[in-house]
């Protein structure tokens, strides 16, 4: 192709994908969600700014060299962005495959989308760290040629950092083991690194002296740079082709599946029945599962923390550490309630009452998962930093006002799920399920934190286990008056449903 029909093709690909996200049905009503986006990226920009400029103004007077100690620190800067870029996103192979029909090679596309990836704004957000950082610790030392070289090195790394990251999350979406890769090697760098012989860490001393030659402009260190990013990028192309006929030929590796109807449940009547529907889609959905491993994960992180670590010591800390134990996976999980069941919205409208055994069903699941966080705060209760009667305060806090809390989205939220295709084409959040997250886990801890200073820490405690229990005991009355509401919305929500399937 020359090199005229490249650049149009490359447009028409760019114009299309513009095109796709605005067609989605919640681009219109998503708008304040968008605005809300807008202003946190600023404040992230700003905050990003403000330490960098704090960083280069805190070494500028220790030494002439101090800025070793941040370029020494350039694999942890390294690492922290490969973490961050841990948002849900669409790899190439399933932007490919709705090209398929048209005359346009695979190839050419493959190369469109990984070269995006390299280009994205968003490897460029690390500048805002960078540029304040340079200007109050270097630039009196190396000039803007300096400034240049060192920017260019760094939006190099980040490149490459991109392509790494791409590269594990399309391994990552054919088998979830592949979670223990970026886990397993940084622990292997940081741990042999930095911490073997942490008088004099190598790495340290190794990435302060090889970022230096950025200073400089020097050729030969751009070199290593530039065949990891082409090394990264023939991998990513090799994988990304391989997962498009995986994708269009609809394969994949299935096991033999044992059938189990848990007839322990029976007992239960309706309500068991859509106990082991919670189950089951937990287990065997895409989509649901990922958001109840998200959840787990980020509790069980948190509890980690606490158990081994002083991070949370204060009276404050532990508060907000202990809600977010017990109520953090819940809310990832009832963020979206009743949003898979729009799937099939019309057939749990063909009896009354449905829809109330459905919240109940879902409701006792999430309650019985707050076993696990109870089980893992045996640990910080054993090392003393935690009296006995914390534990099944936050638990049926969490369970008698937390989640009462979140439910209420299931008489707002109006977009299906798509149960088993990638999660950023599963239905965006609303304004209503970001406001009522961040409720939900924000006031508990003013709450909390205000009886703590008015009655202490134990008399807060039992207070909490109080409204809990009154909570957990009337879970009847308010899921009805859910119910209610919820079937007073039911022509408009059913609409939308079918409008997002």
């Amino acid at each position: 192709m020359t090199i005229k029909k490249i650049y149009e093709l490359y447009r028409l690909v760019a114009k299309n994908k513009s095109l796709q996200y605005r067609r989605h049905p919640m681009f219109e009503k998503n708008r304040i969600m968008r605005v809300i986006s807008v202003i946190g990226m600023l404040i992230h920009a700003v905050y990003l700014m403000a330490l960098g400029a704090f960083t280069g103004k805190m070494l500028e007077g220790v030494s002439s060299e101090a800025f070793d100690c941040v370029n020494g620190c350039i694999m942890v800067f390294l690492i922290i962005d490969f973490f961050f870029r841990f948002v849900i996103q669409d790899t190439p192979a399933q932007e490919v495959k709705q090209y398929k029909l048209l005359n346009i090679p695979m190839s050419f596309l493959l190369n469109v989308f990984i070269v995006q990836r390299g280009l994205n704004w968003s490897n460029l957000l690390c500048f805002f760290y960078f540029v304040p950082f340079y200007l109050t610790c270097c630039y009196s030392i190396f000039g803007i040629s300096g400034m240049i070289g060192y920017l260019a090195a760094i939006w190099l790394m980040t490149i490459a950092n991109a392509y790494w990251y791409l590269l594990w999350r399309t391994l990552l979406n054919r088998n979830v083991f592949f979670v223990v890769i970026p886990v397993a090697v940084y622990a292997l760098i940081v741990g042999l690194g930095y911490c073997i012989d942490f008088d004099h860490p190598w790495m340290f001393e190794a990435s302060a002296t090889y970022m230096r030659g950025f200073f400089d402009c020097d050729i030969l260190n751009y070199i290593p740079l530039v065949a990891v990013i082409a090394i990264l990028y023939a991998a990513n192309y090799w994988v990304q082709k391989q997962s498009v006929y995986r994708e269009m030929a609809n394969s994949q590796d299935t096991q033999r599946v044992t059938a189990n109807n848990m007839t322990y449940l029976d007992k239960f009547g309706i309500v068991g029945e859509y106990f082991k529907l919670e189950i089951k889609s937990t287990i065997r959905n895409l989509v649901v599962r990922k958001q109840f491993l998200t959840g787990f994960f980020v509790m069980l992180m948190f509890c980690m923390v606490f158990s081994f670590t002083d991070c949370y010591d204060g009276t404050v800390m532990k508060v907000f550490v202990c809600i977010y134990c017990f109520g953090i996976r819940g809310c990832i999980s009832c963020g979206p309630i009743m949003c898979a069941e729009g799937n099939y919205i019309d057939a749990l409208m063909v009896r009354k009452d449905t829809v109330y055994l459905l919240l109940r069903a879902k409701y006792y699941f999430h309650c019985a998962l707050l076993v696990v966080p109870m089980l893992f705060f045996l640990v910080p209760y054993l090392n003393g930093k935690i009296s006995i009667i914390v534990i099944p305060a936050y638990a049926f806090f969490t369970s008698g006002v937390i989640f009462p809390f979140v439910f209420q989205l299931a008489v707002y939220n109006n977009v299906t799920q798509h149960l088993n295709n990638k999660i950023t084409k599963s239905g965006r959040n609303t304004k209503e399920q970001m406001l009522v997250s961040f409720l939900a886990l924000g006031l508990p801890v003013a709450i909390a934190s205000g009886l703590i200073a008015l009655l202490g820490f134990d008399s807060a405690n039992i207070c909490l286990l109080v409204l809990g229990v009154v909570g957990t005991a009337l879970h009847k009355v308010w899921l009805r008056n859910i119910y209610k509401r919820f079937m007073v919305r039911r022509y408009v929500n059913m609409e939308s449903f079918r409008n997002s399937i």
